[in-house]
């Protein structure tokens, strides 16, 4: 019924786009009823407000996007509206694929950037030497940037082998607003590459705003060390401006692409989706983690395991002849985790719904 849908929403996240699916349910305690509609909404379609929707709803729509957070909004009577927002993961261009840029994609990859490494030597750009990249290029630096099209969220890491190549790629950066550019290379040889563009009639403050020498200063050496250096940057300005304009209460909720792969696909087999929708305390997976469990007993993907999932699964199954949903509170702290065998300490709300 859906499978359309999270298919289009795979699409927008993998081309750059956030997105807000709602879920408009009717309620019969709060807990349980039937699902009325799914709409899919980007963050273009919610500034032209270009679905029938409420002033308020549209509000509510823009600061879940903004703030990362799952919600469900009470409308009227007995109906309701789940918003999940869904945010893709800031693209990392790293240019060059020597020895820093190795670690760099391998620390990358880990702290939540989707990894793209271009290099026109085929021993160096190939994806046996960088598995955790989403994406290795293999061509000159000069035809790359008409394949990957920068965007605005995009980082770029100019981490080439020679002084020639840095430059092609830092005049091409600099035509863009990128979230972070950054260089490598000793303090004279950024001096005069800066001159040299100065001299060319680039912006002085652009130019400013060129993070070289990369890095934060930690007397790193090692190719290791040099890579944990412009990942710690790239982490500090990543979270900047959300930390500066939310603080704590942003969350960047988790998106499990598998199992939106499997959502997407047809089945004769009934399936429940199961999302967490809040998580307090110590939980194995945070708001936004999903899994589908088939009627058939396969599962893909986890809402962290153990007894609390395996009783999640439990309820999942029960419904699944009446369809609908059901909200499920599941309680890992004190003598409820204790004599469950749980040892996480948590809380959360889990929402199952039956396709």
């Amino acid at each position: 019924m859906y499978n359309a849908l999270y298919k289009e929403l795979l699409d927008k996240v993998n081309g750059g786009s956030k997105c807000a699916v709602l879920t408009f349910l009717s309620m019969l305690d709060g807990k349980n009823g039937s699902i009325e509609e799914k709409i899919l909404l980007t963050d273009e379609d919610i500034e032209r407000k270009s679905y029938p929707l409420s002033d308020d709803l549209y509000e509510k729509l823009k600061l879940s996007l903004d703030m990362g957070k799952l919600e469900i909004i009470n409308t009227e009577g007995d109906k309701g509206v789940l918003i999940e927002p869904f945010i893709p993961k800031p693209r990392l261009i790293i240019y060059g694929g020597g020895h820093v840029a190795k670690p760099v994609s391998e620390l990358a990859a880990r702290v939540g950037f989707s990894v793209t490494v271009i290099d026109d030597r085929p021993s160096f750009a190939n994806i046996g030497r960088f598995p955790e990249a989403e994406s290795v290029i293999c061509e000159s630096f000069e035809r790359s940037f008409e394949l990957i099209k920068f965007r605005k969220t995009d980082f770029a890491v100019i981490v080439t082998r020679g002084h020639r190549h840095d430059g092609i790629v830092l005049r091409e950066a600099l035509k863009h607003d990128l979230s972070y550019i950054g260089m490598i290379g000793s303090r004279r040889r950024v001096r005069a590459m800066m001159e040299e563009l100065l001299n060319e009639g680039f912006d002085k403050d652009k130019l400013n705003l060129v993070n070289s020498p990369i890095g934060i200063d930690i007397g790193a050496v090692t190719p290791d060390e040099i890579a944990v250096s412009i990942v710690a940057q790239l982490i500090s300005f990543k979270n900047r401006s959300v930390l500066n304009k939310f603080g704590k209460d942003f969350v960047f909720p988790e998106f499990d692409v598998e199992v939106a792969e499997k959502i997407s696909e047809e089945s004769p087999v009934p399936r429940a989706l199961i999302t967490i929708l809040s998580s307090k305390g110590s939980t194995p997976r945070k708001a936004g983690a999903k899994m589908v469990l088939y009627q058939d007993g396969r599962i893909i993907g986890s809402i962290g395991g153990g007894c609390s999932e395996a009783g999640v699964i439990s309820s999942a199954r029960s419904i699944m002849p009446d369809k609908g949903y059901m909200i499920e509170h599941v309680d890992m702290t004190g003598e409820v985790a204790e004599s469950e065998g749980m040892v996480c300490g948590g809380v959360m709300d889990v929402l199952i719904e039956i396709f």
